[in-house]
């Protein structure tokens, strides 16, 4: 059952505050045995005073100690809480770079699928090339029997002599077609050559990426990970404040209601309802005020009795 401040203050000092003469009811008495008596009722009520204002100052030093705790509370709360929203602004940054970086990948790697299929194009067009060429070889090898008969037939070439210069400009003109074709031939090979580095590197690249986003996955698994954790923590941290915060209402209510309960006898005027420290300084300025009045009843008591004392 939880303790209530408010409860124990009533039932201590609602009847204890309110002062009482004492009736005499002990006439039949001797003085002295009165004297003994009044000074063991003075001693009681000594006692009952100060047990009950040690009380109270413990009761005050527990509050004050629960409230530096609270305060302590607040302030680990807070830092908890910018720690937290710094975290959540640094995992939206990187998750925004790695956003950033797939798509210039993904970028690039388009830029490299379009030069590769530019490069078989060109590919294409070379072997087009080089089959037109192989054909034109293939025909004029018919040439040496073309003018061998021509030779025979016509009236044009009478010589040999002739057909030789003719021979060798056609073998000049063939000469330059096969170093042209060789230079073709030579070309495609480079040309393949690179497009199987090319392939290859982009090959090793796109197995670097794959691991590198392996490795983001990873990252980001783990970070959902304690992003959960710390949510719940952060719920921990409010339901255990929402609770403290419930517990210093109840302790300032029933300071408020303990005041309110002084201030009807003594009209010690008005004070905010939020400020607690005023009410118990109050509070504590009136029990001094009755212990004081007290004492000099006590006194007063004693004088009066030494005088009938006397007098008898």
């Amino acid at each position: 059952m939880p303790f209530s401040l408010e409860e124990y203050f009533r039932t201590t000092y609602e009847e204890r505050l309110l002062v009482k003469i004492p009736e005499r009811e002990d006439d039949h008495l001797t003085p002295a045995t009165k004297l003994l008596e009044k000074r063991r009722e003075m001693k009681e009520v000594e006692q009952a005073l100060s047990a009950q204002k040690e009380e109270f100052q413990m009761k005050m030093e527990s509050l004050q100690q629960r409230q530096e705790e609270l305060e302590r509370k607040e302030c680990t709360l807070k830092e908890s809480l910018l720690k937290f929203d710094k975290f959540l602004k640094e995992n939206d940054s990187k998750r925004l770079r790695a956003l950033k970086k797939a798509q210039e990948e993904k970028t690039s790697k388009q830029a490299k699928n379009r030069e590769h299929s530019q490069l078989l194009e060109e590919i294409a067009v070379l072997e087009e090339e080089r089959d037109r060429i192989q054909e034109t070889l293939n025909k004029h090898k018919k040439f040496h029997t073309y003018m061998d008969a021509v030779l025979e037939t016509s009236d044009e070439f009478s010589e040999v002599r002739e057909i030789t210069s003719r021979y060798e400009t056609l073998s000049s003109t063939y000469q330059d077609l096969l170093d042209r074709d060789q230079s073709n031939q030579d070309l495609i090979e480079s040309k393949r050559q690179y497009l199987a580095k090319f392939c290859e590197d982009r090959q090793n690249e796109i197995m670097s990426y794959n691991n590198d986003l392996s490795f983001m996955q990873g990252d980001l698994d783990k970070a959902k990970s304690k992003t959960v954790h710390l949510e719940s923590n952060w719920n921990q941290i409010q339901t255990t404040a929402a609770a403290k915060t419930l517990e210093l209402g109840r302790i300032r209510m029933a300071t408020l209601n303990l005041f309110s309960l002084v201030n009807t006898q003594l009209k010690m005027g008005s004070v905010e309802e939020s400020d607690s420290d005023t009410q118990l300084e109050k509070i504590s300025q009136y029990i001094q005020d009755l212990s004081q009045i007290t004492t000099d009843i006590r006194k007063q008591e004693g004088v009066s009795q030494n005088g009938q004392t006397f007098s008898s």
